[in-house]
């Protein structure tokens, strides 16, 4: 039997990209995301590949943002944090309904604190800890109501 190399690309660089996360890594970060969004209308992603196209990673998530279709929700409070694990490159992305409650200040610190966790080798309680406060926002400016429903799934999504 003949395998064409190309069908198999994909599933190589998902492997490379997930490799940094444990099965139960993964359902840490989940169990994080599902919290945080049971008391909100915000919805809230984490895009995990090896390497960064683009020189600045913001330019990058707001790529996959879009790709993902998160600006699709009915409030414009989707978030993303994109992480390029190779390049050790992080950016966060949020749509215009929270950024225009929040500002590029609430984001900065937010980078600057999961940079600390990923310095310190603490990628998973980083992405945690950044998932709960965005949550934290998420609920101050986007509370939950009785006819929210979960907009975007809650899966870590694996790129290249």
């Amino acid at each position: 039997m003949t395998v064409n190399p190309k069908t198999l690309l994909p599933f190589f660089r998902r492997r490379n990209a997930q490799s940094h996360f444990s099965p139960a890594d993964e359902e840490r970060i989940v169990a994080a995301i599902r919290e945080a969004e049971a008391r909100t209308s915000g919805e809230i992603r984490v895009y995990i590949e090896s390497r960064c196209r683009f020189v600045d990673p913001v330019d990058r998530a707001m790529e996959l943002f879009f790709q993902l279709q998160m600006d699709r929700t009915q409030d414009r409070n989707g978030v993303l944090l994109y992480l390029a694990m190779k390049d050790r490159q992080l950016a966060v992305f949020g749509d215009e309904g929270i950024h225009a409650r929040v500002g590029s200040s609430y984001w900065n610190e937010e980078v600057a604190k999961m940079l600390s966790a990923f310095r310190g080798d603490r990628k998973v309680e980083g992405l945690v800890t950044i998932v709960r406060d965005i949550g934290e926002a998420l609920v101050a400016h986007f509370p939950y109501q009785k006819d929210d429903r979960n907009e975007l799934p809650d899966n870590l999504v694996f790129g290249a």
